[in-house]
């Protein structure tokens, strides 16, 4: 049992400030936050959209890491455990935020009813990461584009693409399996791929 629990044990960068915070050295928290608060606000603000919503977020994920840090394993690195329960904040406050939409866009009504229709490959701009392809102009149109996306493949793309965790992290972070992150990142990225096409084909 004991073997088992050793080797579930992930060590990173975190593990040994998140240790000492847990032996009683509670003051050392702020560091944990000056490590991760302007990352977590940058996703904060890819999800929600609104710089007060972004501050709200990553306030409220502060606050239940530190009521629940106690509880960490250790069976993950910290920084996947803190986007899950930073994923959680901003669902919660996009879906109370004023300027969040009435009624989100559904990608169903987007993507052909014929499941054929949709190609197999995507252009290679859209395979790349996102944040690879932001420059000035291009930034407003993919940051409106992605905040049109319904919530579960927003959450996805944004964790994927722009915060660079890959398809296994991804899927712990979200709570699916790696197989729903790699649908709903293809279905994603075509739905982008259909909003920003007009800018590339006006580019040729």
């Amino acid at each position: 049992m004991k073997k088992n629990q050793e080797k579930k044990t992930i060590h990173d960068n975190d593990t040994k400030l998140i240790r000492a915070i847990n032996s009683g050295r509670r003051e050392l928290f702020y560091e944990l936050v000056k490590r991760h608060e302007h990352s977590l606000y940058n996703f904060g603000l890819r999800m929600c959209g609104e710089p007060r919503d972004a501050e709200d977020m990553v306030q409220d994920t502060f606050l239940n890491v530190y009521r629940y840090l106690d509880g960490f394993r250790y069976e993950t690195r910290f920084k996947n455990w803190l986007y899950r329960i930073a994923t959680r904040a901003c669902i919660k406050k996009r879906r109370k935020s004023i300027y969040a939409p009435e009624k989100e866009l559904s990608l169903e009504e987007f993507l052909p009813s014929d499941e054929s229709q949709i190609p197999d490959e995507v252009p290679e701009w859209a395979l790349m990461p996102i944040d690879k392809l932001l420059n000035r102009e291009l930034n407003g149109m993919i940051r409106d584009a992605i905040l049109a996306l319904p919530e579960k493949y927003r959450v996805v793309i944004v964790l994927r693409d722009l915060e660079g965790f890959d398809t296994a992290e991804t899927a712990q972070i979200s709570g699916i399996t790696p197989v729903n992150v790699k649908v709903r990142l293809h279905r994603a990225r075509l739905f982008l791929r259909d909003k920003l096409k007009a800018y590339f084909h006006h580019d040729d």
